[in-house]
């Protein structure tokens, strides 16, 4: 394949840039990041995006410097360097930071930093959304880190198997994981969401959705893969602090319960988990590796679809963790044959990526080290856990260091290995300096010999027969040299990161400024000026190849030259362009939130609520919560479906785009759409988690049936029904302008709700379920508060609308709160037919 010629330089840097134009300047002012102490008050994607990026490495090398002391402790023989519950406490938190403020994170804070700039859009749809998530990612994990510092910190694994934290642990370190991680948790699928609806929703015009970049399909794979990931484990954190906080025994087997469901909800999450990290450090070699080669990516089809597939794949493997669990050997096989089979898609992808490499004219660079690193560490891993998925091997090896071997193989050489490329690589769009490529190399060679010799010994521990999980080990055994050498290891690695900061952190005031695009790449986010503006792009492009900056002649002019769209804000506003999911055809001119406090101050009391249920303190978590919801309504009301001045406007190109759309076509819809879509995820594992006692018991639905009988949750089911219609009615009438009608029948429905929650709840209430005694009426209760929960929400929802509708903010031609509430009723009322289907329908028929 013939290589594509370098992109030019087209603009100097800032110091000799003429005078700036009256367009420009408005456009500046529009997006220009607040000063002084209301800098955090920014929702700019670039200040979130970096400081989420800055708290996440942050974690990761608080996460390395517990790895240490661990290493410290196992060089050894009989170390009493530290005790058996200080060891368990920092092997907790080692693997709950790497894997929940680490892995995850970084890659959400990457993206929200980058992706505007590869899309050629102002920002993403839900800055203020981004800007909650960072708030509650800082929050919830200064408060899960803090509690080590107190000897308060969780200490049963980062896997958290019940009975060990469940019967078998006091004080409040297990709830601090449950409910502190759960924080996090929602902030990730906050992130998730706001990552979708920009990659579908947000993309310049004439960018089809075969000539995105390759980073934003993985993007949407990951994305989407937290949807179906997270909320497993959020319902299982559910039920394990249920058990904890109120006896409720969803785990324990002498009433009914079993933790083998722990392990089913958590490895649903944990497995696809190992491809939400290692996806998004392929997709970022996937944008280095033809900048390097001077050549667009060989197979770019097959790269996609094999990411599609990988991340398909990765739902079928959970139960690779669980083979030692006396699962039958049906089970065993088929999983076992899943989990060598995902070794398909990702071998496409990386002989996808030689290919490029071999089709190209290779320019050196200490990025290229890394990723050459990465992929030889990742297929080391690969290797092991083909091993590993086959049950005979496993049987031997599951409870021994080789396990650790692997799994720091895969996660830590597939990720980290790719993320300190796209350090080198990415620095310059961030900052308008470039890393030393000379330190570069010493740091890559220290970080390579570190990892592997730290981690390769630790499969030849396990085949010795040491387990994991243990703070010390006998003499004698021929383990003292092996983790001695893995302990140095460790140090070398842990130099390669120091030298890494030495140079991140240096001063660079004498440092010139780094030419514009300085590894001429092709793709849109090198349209960065050095240092880059803050409203992202000069004007948003019209896009007809994967590489624009090298395939569309005078490109880098036509944008800087304010030719395309949106080159000037006229009226003071944050605007950006929205266009259809397949085509990328312009649909509306979208206006997005600026600089507030109050996502910060959402994020602080909604994170006291589960700080404060962390320690039984239910009034202040009840009254943080409370004030919780006030300021995200307050946020939502005035920062949301706001009714422009005029209907549409002129974008450029002599393009009009109305500034106001509800329904599928507007991205609030999208929103919430992928927000169900999560929390029907969740639910449906509590569902899972019914039919699993189902399957375990023969007595259940115990005989005789203690409750909650028909007549209340059909009633109740009734109910809600007739309210959901009614709201849809609601939605039919105030889009013709019935505004009597419109209010008579929301304020109905309201009744209709609060009078179907109250009929639900008085099934198990009035029948004397007692969620205490055993795991049925356990199970029936949580069914029934997570649906009365959503019915209370959707009572919210519509008062709201009556609010909106009373004070002119909502109109027949402005109704996307009206529409979006709807949609959540969709939901709902599928939720309301589960539920009663289930606790109701299903005894009647078993």
């Amino acid at each position: 394949m013939e290589s594509l010629p370098a992109t030019t330089t087209s603009a100097a840097n800032s110091e000799s840039e003429p005078e700036i134009a009256p367009s420009a300047a408005r456009l500046l002012k529009a997006w220009e990041t607040p000063r002084g102490w209301r800098y955090w008050s920014a929702v700019n994607n670039s200040e979130v995006g970096l400081w989420y990026t800055v708290t996440s490495f942050a974690f990761f090398l608080f996460g390395g410097v517990l790895a240490l002391l661990m290493r410290i402790q196992l060089a050894v023989p009989g170390n009493t360097f530290l005790t058996a519950d200080q060891y368990n406490q920092i092997f907790t938190m080692h693997g709950s930071v790497m894997m929940f403020l680490f892995a995850v994170p970084i890659f959400e804070a990457f993206s929200i930093m980058v992706l505007p700039e590869m899309l050629g859009a102002r920002d993403l749809p839900f800055p203020r959304l981004s800007a909650y998530g960072y708030f509650s990612f800082l929050i919830g994990g200064i408060f899960v880190c803090g509690s080590l510092f107190f000897g308060a910190a969780p200490k049963g694994g980062w896997f958290m198997y019940p009975p060990l934290t469940s019967a078998f642990q006091d004080g409040v370190g297990a709830d601090i994981w449950l409910l502190g991680l759960t924080f996090i948790e929602i902030a990730s699928i906050a992130a998730a969401i706001e990552l979708i609806v920009g990659v579908l929703k947000c993309r310049p015009p004439g960018m089809r959705i075969n000539l995105i970049p390759l980073y934003c399909w993985y993007i949407l794979v990951v994305a989407g893969m937290i949807l179906f990931a997270f909320p497993p484990l959020i319902a299982g954190d559910i039920l394990l602090e249920m058990e904890r906080a109120f006896d409720w025994p969803f785990f324990d087997p002498k009433r009914g319960g079993d933790p083998l469901l722990w392990q089913h909800l958590f490895w649903i999450f944990g497995h696809p988990e190992v491809y939400i990290v290692f996806l998004p450090s392929i997709a970022l070699m996937a944008m280095m590796i033809p900048t390097f080669a001077r050549t667009p990516m060989v197979g770019y089809s097959w790269v996609v679809l094999s990411a599609v597939g990988t991340g398909f794949l990765s739902f079928g493997l959970w139960v690779h963790h669980m083979f030692t669990t006396g699962l039958p050997g049906i089970s065993i096989g088929i999983f076992s044959a899943a989990s060598q089979a995902v070794a398909i898609p990702t071998g496409v992808q990386i002989f996808c990526f030689l290919a490029t490499l071999t089709a190209g004219n290779v320019k050196r660079s200490v990025c290229l080290l890394f990723i050459f690193a990465g992929l030889a560490t990742f297929i080391i891993g690969g290797l092991t856990g083909v091993m590993v998925a086959v049950a005979p091997f496993d049987f031997q090896a599951h409870d021994t260091f080789f396990i650790v071997g692997h799994l720091h193989y895969v996660l830590i050489g597939g990720t980290i290995f790719p993320i300190m490329a796209a350090f080198y690589y990415f620095f310059p769009l961030v900052t308008g300096k470039q890393l030393s490529e000379r330190v570069g190399t010493i740091v890559f060679w220290l970080v390579l010999i570190g990892f592997n010799v730290a981690f390769f010994p630790m499969h030849i521990l396990g085949l010795l027969g040491m387990p994991r999980r243990v703070f010390t080990y006998p003499e004698g055994m021929g383990l003292d040299l092996w983790n001695l050498i893995s302990s140095i290891g460790a140090f070398v690695l842990a130099a390669g990161f120091v030298v890494f900061l030495i140079d991140v952190f240096r001063p660079r005031r004498q440092q010139a400024l780094s030419e514009r695009n300085p590894w001429q790449a092709g793709t849109l986010e090198w349209l960065a000026e050095m240092p880059d503006q803050p409203w992202g792009v000069r004007s948003i492009p019209v896009i007809n190849s994967r590489y624009p900056l090298w395939e569309q002649p005078g490109f880098v002019n036509d944008v800087d030259e304010a030719r395309f769209y949106l080159p000037d804000a006229e009226e003071g506003k944050r605007e950006t362009i929205v266009s259809s999911v397949i085509d990328a055809t312009p649909i509306q001119c979208l206006r997005v939130g600026g600089p507030t406090f109050l996502t910060f101050f959402a994020a602080l009391f909604t994170g006291g609520f589960f700080i404060f249920a962390t320690y039984h303190w239910w009034w202040p978590a009840i009254l943080s919560g409370v004030i919780a919801c006030g300021v995200i309504l307050r946020w939502v009301w005035t920062g949301t479906a706001w009714i422009p001045e005029k209907e549409s406007k002129d974008v450029g190109l002599g393009v009009s785009l109305p500034l106001y759309l509800s329904g599928p076509q507007a991205v609030g819809w999208w929103a919430m759409f992928i927000t169900m879509t999560a929390d029907v995820t969740a639910f449906m594992s509590l569902v899972f988690g019914y039919f699993f006692y189902w399957t375990i018991h023969d007595d259940y639905p115990p005989d005789p049936l203690p409750g909650p009988g028909v007549f209340w949750p059909v009633t109740g089911m009734l109910l809600l029904l007739v309210a959901y219609g009614l709201t849809l009615l609601a939605r039919h009438w105030n889009r013709r302008d019935f505004g009597a009608r419109f209010y008579l029948l929301l304020s109905l429905a309201a009744l209709f709700t609060v009078g179907g929650t109250g009929a639900l709840l008085a099934g198990p209430w009035l029948t004397g379920l007692a969620p205490t005694e055993h795991v049925y009426p356990a199970v029936v209760w949580v069914l029934v508060g997570w649906t009365a929960l959503h019915a209370v929400l959707g009572v919210v929802m519509q008062l709201y609308c009556l609010a909106r509708r009373a004070a002119g903010r909502m109109t027949a031609r402005y109704d996307a709160d009206i529409v979006n509430v709807a949609l959540y009723w969709h939901f709902l009322a599928l939720t309301v037919v589960i539920t009663v289907g289930v606790i109701a329908g299903f005894p009647s028929v078993s």
